[in-house]
């Protein structure tokens, strides 16, 4: 199973990289990382997707919660979410498959964001499926450059 968390970090120097050990020292993989600072300056938001059972989570949740530069983790796995990830896809482009791929990112919403006479790189933002989805759809014209962001998640507000 794979779990989406939450965790609320001091913004400095070092966190990253003594979370990412944590993980590596008890071998497991992370799927998914993005980190970036939160309304608080002093605050950064990381958010990690790890594949594992309940008690791996747990295992993990109070190693974690050991750090002193850990504010707050939350398990957003079974909470409602809104959840996004970030790509930039370089797509071989001729004349003739040009409008046809123009095509695909306008209907995914995505945006054109450079042009030269043999690629497009499009950007595309959505849920992991969403991403996939165009991914699968641009691949048969030649995906000569790909990366993606890890997956950024937030609980949805409560009613």
């Amino acid at each position: 199973m794979k779990h989406t968390v939450s965790v609320l970090v001091a913004n400095e120097s070092g966190v990253l990289a003594r979370i990412a050990s944590l993980f590596s020292r008890r071998g497991f993989n992370i799927e998914s990382l993005s980190v970036g600072k939160t309304q608080d300056d002093h605050i950064s938001r990381i958010t990690i997707v790890v594949e594992g059972d309940n008690k791996v989570l747990e295992q993990l949740t109070k190693q974690l919660n050991k750090l002193i530069v850990v504010h707050k983790i939350s398990d957003l796995t079974n909470e409602e979410v809104v959840s996004r990830g970030l790509a930039l896809i370089k797509v071989t482009a001729t004349a003739a498959t040009r409008s046809e791929i123009m095509q695909i990112v306008d209907i995914f919403r995505g945006k054109i964001v450079d042009v030269s006479s043999n690629s497009i790189m499009v950007e595309i933002t959505g849920t992991e499926e969403k991403v996939n989805a165009i991914e699968d759809l641009l691949r048969p014209f030649g995906i000569k450059e790909l990366v993606r962001t890890g997956k950024i998640a937030m609980a949805r507000g409560r009613k």
